[in-house]
């Protein structure tokens, strides 16, 4: 049995989507969507090649476990990116309205 030629960047994009998705989460969030995109990019050409000939490449499961991580990874960052800034405008307009009626006199 002839063994089958690994997919190319499987591992890479395997820990760059699992990295993102860990800098994602404990608040390092450009790290995080830095290396979702890279993972993503990364796993563009392995995915065509498969999708070409799924028979002739081993390592599907891993790249596209990467790949669902990257995209997991981006938006969570996306997500916490998000809700920082409606913190920000939330806590900004309370503070200006309370501005607004503080008697300077």
């Amino acid at each position: 049995m002839e063994q089958k030629p690994q997919l190319p960047n499987t591992t890479a994009v395997l820990v760059l989507g699992i990295i993102s998705v860990v800098f994602s989460t404990i608040c390092c969030y450009g790290v995080g969507l830095v290396l979702g995109i890279i993972g993503v990019a990364l796993s563009v050409e392995g995915r065509r090649l498969y999708k070409q000939n799924p028979d002739m490449y081993d390592g599907w499961k891993n790249l596209n476990a990467g790949f669902t991580m990257s995209i997991i990874g981006i938006c969570l960052t996306a997500v916490w990116l998000i809700i920082g800034v409606l913190y920000y405008i939330i806590v900004g307009t309370f503070l200006f309205s309370n501005l607004s009626h503080t008697n300077w006199n």
